[in-house]
Parts: structure tokens; sequence; C-alpha cells
């Protein structure tokens, strides 16, 4: 059967999460149900990662085996069209080699959390940012983060329905950067890692949004993961903000 590599962007807010669920509407229920309007019985397709309910996706990969051999920018045009109203899209497709697994050959996973600093409500962002009223400062925000960086128990920022084995893992980057916007700030964290703890980037963001607005220390953030106790942890930031933004593969199967 052919298989194919399909990058696939979605607003989160109309979803349960990226994972087929019994009776809710799902990022994975909405592609294989396009999926059976191309083929019957198409195979439970596999996803680089599972994003919970609310958090978008800029570059989410999946890979899917279908029957017939189809041009892949076919195949993405007729996901497309059975994909609508549904916000999400098929980017692009690719025809992969049978040993590529969307998840298990991935080397990297790239996450975007966008803030908002700012006293007036957003409107066109409204949705798909996290928005604060009280000012921020970046500069503390990024000293804290270079102590979440390498490799680390981060069993403090770990959610306790974690089933991952080990809440070891090594985070390759955390960078924030700031914007002005009309009237206010918007935040960009970067986190780059192989793989992640369940809510561990919002973990992180929400933890060095305290950071920023005063209320802990840089130096804090060290301290809550010494600590190794979820109790240490700052507050989990909501899920609007988040976005699935890349995943690295050995070759990137839609160069």
């Amino acid at each position: 059967m052919p298989r194919y590599a399909l990058k696939i962007e979605y607003d989160g807010a109309p979803f349960a999460g990226w994972q087929r669920q019994n009776d809710l509407a799902t990022a994975q229920g909405a592609v294989e149900a396009a999926l059976a309007k191309l083929e019957a019985d198409v195979p439970t397709i596999a996803a680089a990662g599972r994003t919970d309910a609310g958090v978008h996706a800029l570059g989410q990969v999946a890979h899917c085996d279908m029957v017939k051999d189809w041009d892949p920018f076919r195949l993405s045009e007729a996901l497309n069209y059975h994909l609508k109203p549904d916000p999400i899209s098929i980017l692009t497709a690719a025809r992969v080699d049978d040993e590529f697994h969307a998840r298990f050959s991935a080397l990297e996973r790239q996450y975007l959390f966008r803030l908002i600093s700012r006293r007036a409500p957003v409107t066109h962002d409204r949705g798909n940012v996290w928005q604060v009223q009280h000012p921020l400062e970046l500069e503390p925000m990024q000293a804290a983060a270079k102590h979440l960086i390498g490799l680390h128990d981060f069993t403090t920022f770990r959610a306790s329905m974690c089933q991952a084995a080990s809440p070891v893992k090594s985070v390759d980057e955390v960078r924030i950067e700031a914007f002005d916007i009309p009237h206010g700030r918007e935040f960009r964290f970067h986190v780059r890692a192989r793989s992640f703890l369940h809510n561990q980037v919002r973990s992180f963001v929400g933890t060095l949004e305290r950071v920023g607005a005063g209320a802990w220390e840089p130096d804090d953030v060290k301290t809550a993961l010494e600590a190794q106790d979820r109790a240490a942890c700052g507050p989990v930031c909501p899920p609007q903000g988040l976005y699935l933004a890349n995943v690295v593969y050995p070759e990137d199967p839609f160069a």
C-alpha cells in the first residue's frame, strides 16, 4: 500500500484535540473522515504529536496508507475538498517509503506559544493567543528560560495524567521574543525538543509568565525544576496560544 505523509494545519478551537475520540470532534477524526470519502477501509492514520483540546497546528505531520497510487497534489486537493468547512487543511502531501512513521521517525518537535500583554481585549487573534492584561518584562523571562534548557527531570512541569515512561527529557531551546503591537506587546515562546511530557510547554509558559510579571525571580524557576514536584510549578497556561509549529525528520519528506 502506498504511504503518504501529510502536513496539516488546523485551528484547535472546535476540536477536542488531535486524537480520535468517540462522539467528539477531533482533528484526526476529521482527516480520517475525509480519507474515507476517497477510499474505503483506509487504516488509522498516525501523527507526530497528540495535541490537546484547543491547541493549534501550523505543521502537524501524519502518515496514511492508501490502496490507490495517488498523485500527492491530487490527494491533498481531494482531502481539502472533503475537509470543508472544518478549520483544518492539508498544506501538502508527499509519497514516502514504508519505513517512514510520522511519530517514530521524528527527530524534533517545535512548538510556538503566543502570549499577548494588553489591557484592551484582542479581536483578530481571539482564540489564538493567551492574553494577560498586565505588563510583562522580557529579560527576566529570558534569564529564567535558560534553566529549562538541557537534560533534566521535568517532573515539576509534567501533568499528573502524563503517560510518558520517564520525566527525563532533553530540551534543546526555549527562546522568547517580543513584538510591539497596538497598545501592547506580543511575546512568542519557541520550544524545541525530540519529545515532550504532557502539558510541558504550557507549564513552562505559565511559569515564565509569572517571572515576567514580577511574581517570581528567574532563579525561582531553577528551584522549581530541582524540586521535581508538580506542586512547585507555576500556573499551567490555557491551550489557545499553543501551536505545534514544525516536525523535523532525518530527511524532509516534503522537500
